[in-house]
């Protein structure tokens, strides 16, 4: 029979909320205070904590016993065992084993003389008699170093203990034996440090029945000498006699007793004393710690019911094997995701993404910015432009010397342009599909709680995103084959041979000349990635590119201006990404081989994503500054840009201007008509079928039942919805129980405890031990300072704020005692 009565009218109530809470995510798991004993060595320590499980279980012996600390998890079970973290699997259900593999793993880490190490060892006691705390047991403090021990062995201790003290979660037992004298006590010296209120440190007085005949402690457990704000509370522990006997907690429990009732001097407090006493404060301290919580606590699971109540809803609805409920169901999924689809694609979605771009705004980025950046590479290389013309005339005039520009030269060339076009427009139409499969996968996602319908649904839509996407290139193939059947020199927009050679004249750069003044195209950051470590290497700046040039400055506040480039002979060439790099790099340099910047020939400009990437060329280009296309002709042919022929160079001129004029008709016709032929055949297309046909074809299959058929995962994840649900409920029940029948303890009021020294690890020479009873009177109380602002933390226990003097709660490091010579 366990000895611990004290704890047992808690333990229904909480047992039946952690129950409860069982079922329900870890989030919502109730902490309870963590209970650390403290007091030097043979201070009954261990007594203690074993009166809490009511087992022998701890190593006994003189001296330090305890040389890691013993973290122990008591947990509510219906059958009695332990188990040791370094042990995993294996249940001691006999104590005496439990004790011995304790001395065995700390002698394995330790060694076997004396030594101590932080290092703890980890221990789970299941009991139907225990409620869910952590005990700790902490090596006792001591003075000398004995043994293997290193010098500094009261620091490592004293260290040790603050490790787990310092936690505002931790109620501390500061145990001090009455035949010591307790103004000396190092527990209690540690507990001011990290508790200088006493909200959280109890006094725990043992070994009263091994005082000097004729002394007692009855001031000190009265708390009128040496006061505790929370008092003391006196225990007597079992010998080592009594040990050895094997006499059992309950008859140890009851000869305490005993003697409380029977002695002088304590007989009048025997209600106040002894280890039920002492499990009894504890308990109110556990009750109190609960109710703190409490309104945190049901806000965070009324929160959690709330949110799955929807879910719980449909899936209590749904029956897995209703033929009924699984076609209903796949109707409800089919056109969800086709409302899904659709918003991703159309941009009105509830789910508004604030990281990446996805759906249709990836294709209207395709449409506006990757697709005419593509159109303008290929009319930006003016050279290989004028070197075709060039060879063209004079392939067609022959042997002879023509006297008139032939108009088959401008044909040719641009019916050359236009076939250029196909590999843009063909990948034009290959990334508008990808990007539709990308929006099907992501809306596909939500399905994969049925894998089959998951499957089917994904290889029918991209099936059918597929066939479109090849009916759209035969469509632009054709737009395209329509272009070059017919060369419509009458086109309203066309300069004609006339305008032709009066614009031969001019600058040949067309496209900032047309901008209506030097407007603001751009602004964002960009780092210059090229500038020497020396120089102070790569910095980030901010950019604003205009009509005519591109500016930075050191911030976006655009005060401090750090260097303006014109635009005038500018190009623009990709950057090879680094192999390490994560930034995406593009460079600018003058086509007249002058330095950009100070003495660099280039300026390599980085930004962080391929789409800023793409969108700062794009609008470098409407700013004028076209991509190099660099061309080698290899075979032979010279330099035909240097003309020896005056009339030959104005024939190329005259017909350059034509092209130019006529493809930029064509251009404009292209960039108008690709977004609309894809997004007629293609996009509009899928969004239809999976609107009205996804279902039917779904349907085809024959096999409707069998596409309903959950995931484990899914059947698992429904289960858990429904019970966590439940668990809910009884946990908001059972917590609305405990506010009603609990009651919460007042913390006593604050005392006067400067007599206890602050905490030295320094050694103390000729120290001699006192009885308590020969102390005097305690020193006259000073006036208590008004009450300060008391605040709650998270873990309920209370703790006093903006406190002058007030010890920090992380406690700085001591220095070591010294080191003895060793002579």
């Amino acid at each position: 029979m366990m000895g611990n009565r004290g704890m047992e009218d808690l333990i229904p109530l909480v047992n039946r909320l952690q129950d409860a809470l069982s079922g329900v995510q870890q989030s919502c798991s109730l902490h309870l205070p963590q209970i650390a004993v403290v007091g030097g060595q043979s201070a009954g320590k261990s007594s203690v904590l074993e009166n809490f499980v009511g087992r022998d279980f701890l190593p006994r012996g003189s001296g330090i016993v305890t040389r890691r600390p013993l973290i122990l998890q008591l947990l509510s079970a219906d059958t009695e065992y332990g188990e040791f973290s370094h042990c995993k699997g294996k249940k001691f259900t006999d104590f005496d084993e439990i004790r011995i593999e304790i001395e065995a793993e700390t002698h394995r880490l330790t060694g076997s003389n004396k030594g101590i190490s932080p290092v703890p060892i980890s221990l789970r006691i299941y009991s139907p008699h225990v409620l869910n705390l952590t005990l700790v047991d902490l090596p006792g403090i001591t003075k000398v170093p004995i043994g293997d021990q290193p010098a500094d062995i009261e620091y490592q201790i004293r260290d040790m203990i603050m490790q787990f003290i310092c936690k505002e979660n931790c109620l501390i037992l500061a145990v001090t034996p009455a035949n010591t004298d307790l103004a000396n006590s190092d527990a209690l010296k540690l507990a001011k440090d990290v508790d200088p209120q006493g909200q959280r440190t109890i006094g725990v007085i043992t070994k009263l029945d091994l005082m000097d005949e004729g002394t007692d402690a009855r001031n000190i457990l009265e708390n009128r000498l040496l006061p505790l704000r929370r008092g003391y509370i006196g225990v007597v522990n079992r010998s080592q006699k009594d040990i050895d006997g094997k006499k059992d907690i309950k008859a140890a429990l009851l000869a305490e007793k005993n003697f409380f009732l029977s002695h002088p001097a304590y007989k009048h407090m025997a209600e106040t004393t002894g280890t039920p006493y002492l499990q009894r404060i504890l308990n109110q301290q556990l009750t109190n710690h609960i109710r703190d919580t409490l309104p945190a606590f049901r806000s965070h699971l009324q929160s959690q019911l709330m949110d799955l109540n929807k879910e719980a809803e449909e899936f209590r609805q749904y029956r897995p094997d209703d033929p009924a409920r699984r076609t209903k169901m796949l109707l409800q999924l089919v056109q969800r995701l086709s409302v899904n689809f659709e918003k991703l694609i159309e941009g009105s979605g509830n789910k508004v993404d604030t990281v990446n771009l996805s759906g249709g705004a990836r294709i209207n980025r395709i449409f506006h910015e990757r697709f005419p950046y593509e159109l303008v590479k290929l009319e930006s290389d003016e050279r290989k432009l004028r070197r075709e013309i060039n060879y063209a005339i004079r392939n067609i005039h022959g042997v002879r010397t023509g006297l008139f520009t032939p108009d088959m030269a401008f044909e040719a060339i641009v019916k050359k342009q236009i076939s250029m076009l196909q590999e843009p427009c063909v990948q034009f139409v290959d990334m508008v599909s990808q990007e539709l499969i990308t929006t099907v996968y992501q809306c596909i996602n939500e399905l994969s709680s049925f894998p089959k319908l998951q499957d089917e649904t994904e290889r029918i839509v991209t099936s059918e995103i597929r066939e479109q996407e090849s009916r759209c290139r035969d469509q632009v193939l054709l737009l395209i084959d329509t272009q070059l059947a017919y060369i419509n020199t009458k086109h309203e927009d066309f300069i004609g041979f006339t305008n032709a050679q009066q614009t031969c004249k001019q600058s040949n750069k067309k496209t900032v000349a047309v901008m209506a003044g030097n407007h603001v195209i751009r602004k964002g950051w960009l780092t210059i990635s090229n500038i020497g470590i020396m120089k102070g290497g790569a910095k980030e700046y901010w950019f604003i590119l205009s009509a005519e040039s591109l500016s930075w400055f050191r911030d976006d506040e655009e005060k401090e201006k750090k260097y303006m480039l014109p635009l005038d002979n500018l190009k623009l060439r990709d950057v090879e990404k680094g192999f390490l790099s994560s930034k995406f790099v593009f460079a600018i340099y003058n086509t007249e081989l002058r330095n950009v910047y100070k003495d660099y020939k280039c300026l390599e400009l980085a930004c962080c994503s391929q789409e800023e990437l793409d969108s700062w060329k794009s609008s470098l280009l409407q700013a004028g500054v076209y991509p190099e296309k660099v061309t080698v002709d290899g075979r032979g042919n010279g330099a035909p840009e240097n003309f020896s022929d005056p009339q030959l160079e104005r024939q190329v001129e005259t017909i350059r201007s034509l092209v130019d004029s006529y493809m930029s008709i064509i251009y404009k016709t292209f960039k108008d008509l690709m977004p609309k032929t894809v997004m007629h055949l293609m996009i509009n297309s899928v969004k239809e079928f999976i609107s009205s046909e996804l279902l039917a074809q779904l349907y085809a299959l024959g096999e409707c039942s069998a596409l309903m058929d959950e995931s484990p995962e899914q059947q698992q994840h429904r289960e858990e919805v429904l019970r966590q649900h439940a668990s809910l409920k009884e946990a908001l029940a059972v917590v609305g129980k405990f506010s009603t029948s609990t009651c919460t303890t007042p913390l006593p009021p604050p005392v006067d405890s400067s007599w206890i020294q602050a905490s030295s690890p320094t050694v103390r020479k000729n120290s001699v031990t006192k009885p308590v009873v020969s102390r005097g009177h305690a020193p006259s109380v000073r006036r208590v300072p008004a009450p300060h602002t008391v605040s709650k933390s998270a873990d309920g226990l209370r703790q006093l704020v903006g406190q002058p003097g007030r010890a920090p709660s992380s406690v700085p490091r001591r220095h070591p005692p010294s080191i003895p010579n060793g002579k």
